[in-house]
């Protein structure tokens, strides 16, 4: 009898084992076992969509006209709200029309991007440690890619210059995020003026992820690489909804930039999908359009759980953990104090969720320079974290801190 037939998906066994599993399964046996696990792992935002967001929402799925299938590049009113909002927030005029696009999260388009412009041979350039799908993504389509160290004690020119310099054939592509996963490294426009200088010297394609283009605190502003002269020549940015107006589930998102850029990411699109439900798209356009002050309260709440997860930590007494402050994103990147970073960040991260009930992400999930970090997510309302850090203290405590 023949035996059973092997499947060799080639793409899938360049894929990594996903480091998080295991943290996330310790998290889930500790639960169903009745212990309360706090999670500040994934950072998947838990406050509520604004009122006025979901109700244009349900307004527009009780429209007949709206239950047919939409259009992949966006409807004509969400890519004018998309272009209105960069005039806004960084003054730069787009074309509706060709310079923006509309996208199932940035997620989705970032990925669906690479997978449109990378292919078996192309070499890519990303920082390490980063957000996961911006170097899978480079796997999934074929390509080669190179890390950049992304590092507190090294300078990422430097580190740039060099992997170009080391490189054969010439990079074809450069992915970058800041306000940066997980690192929360933040850059002025000086720097994306040299990224574009950089790219247009090396012709090279720039993809900017500014997932947190409004998630900032202390007065920092963001900038974005389309600010700068030029950068229309080289670069696309992708932003996201899902933090600044907490709209994570309903998965929306755009991308703007080079004409070209924009225009293969609607091809692949058109082939892939029916682009973003009607009604969500709607529910978009009035979050672009209509009063900010949700953002402003939403960037209040994460300062707040910010300050009362390093404040706490930092106190005065046994246990005591200093961690810089971020000037953006939704997250807290931690170096493990020293008497335990021997552990390495997955050894930490599993005994922090087994003896402090407390799951966070282990930096080496993120690369190989994410080794000796982890990374929070401020997901939990300032009582639940500072129960976690109660429970993070006992736990240093205990290990001899």
């Amino acid at each position: 009898m023949a035996g059973p037939v092997r499947h060799d998906f080639n793409k899938l066994t360049r894929l990594p084992p996903y480091v998080f599993a295991e943290v996330n399964a310790l998290k889930d046996a500790a639960r169903r076992a009745g212990e309360d696990v706090i999670d500040l792992g994934m950072g998947n935002p838990d406050l509520p969509t604004p009122p006025h967001v979901v109700e244009k929402i349900c307004e527009a799925a009780q429209n007949p006209r709206n239950h047919r299938y939409s259009a992949s590049r966006g409807v004509p009113n969400l890519r004018a709200a998309i272009c209105e909002w960069y005039e806004r927030n960084h003054a730069v005029s787009l074309d509706p029309e060709r310079e923006a696009i509309s996208v199932i999260g940035a997620k989705e388009g970032l990925a669906h991007f690479v997978l449109m412009t990378v292919g078996p041979g192309d070499v890519v350039l990303c920082p390490d440690p980063t957000y996961p799908i911006h170097q899978y993504s480079v796997v999934i389509s074929g390509g080669d890619l190179r890390h950049v160290p992304l590092t507190a004690d090294s300078d990422f020119f430097d580190n740039l210059e060099q992997a170009m310099s080391r490189t054969w054939p010439k990079p074809k592509m450069l992915i970058l995020s800041f306000p940066h996963n997980p690192t929360t490294t933040v850059v002025d426009r000086s720097f994306f003026e040299r990224i574009v200088d950089f790219a247009r010297e090396h012709d090279l394609m720039v993809l900017h992820d500014f997932a947190y283009a409004e998630v900032c605190f202390d007065g920092y502003r963001p900038p974005s690489i389309l600010e700068v002269p030029g950068a229309r020549e080289v670069a696309i940015e992708f932003i996201s909804l899902s933090k600044s107006h907490s709209m994570s589930g309903w998965r929306v998102g755009f991308a703007a930039g080079n004409p070209d850029m924009i225009h293969a990411l609607a091809r692949i699109k058109s082939y892939l999908d029916y682009g973003i439900p009607t009604p969500i798209q709607v529910g978009a356009i009035v979050a672009l359009r209509g009063p900010q002050d949700c953002v402003a309260h939403n960037v209040g709440i994460y300062k707040e759980r910010r300050d009362a997860l390093i404040d706490s930590l930092a106190a005065p007494g046994d246990g005591a953990w200093k961690i810089e402050k971020p000037l953006g994103t939704m997250f807290v990147w931690a170096p493990i104090p020293e008497p335990l970073r021997g552990l390495g960040s997955l050894e930490f991260s599993k005994r922090l969720c087994a003896e402090a009930h407390v799951a966070v992400s282990p930096g080496i999930g993120f690369g190989e320079h994410g080794e000796g970090y982890v990374r929070f997510a401020l997901v939990e309302n300032t009582h639940r974290t500072r129960q976690a850090v109660r429970g993070i203290r006992r736990f240093l405590r205990g290990s001899s801190l």
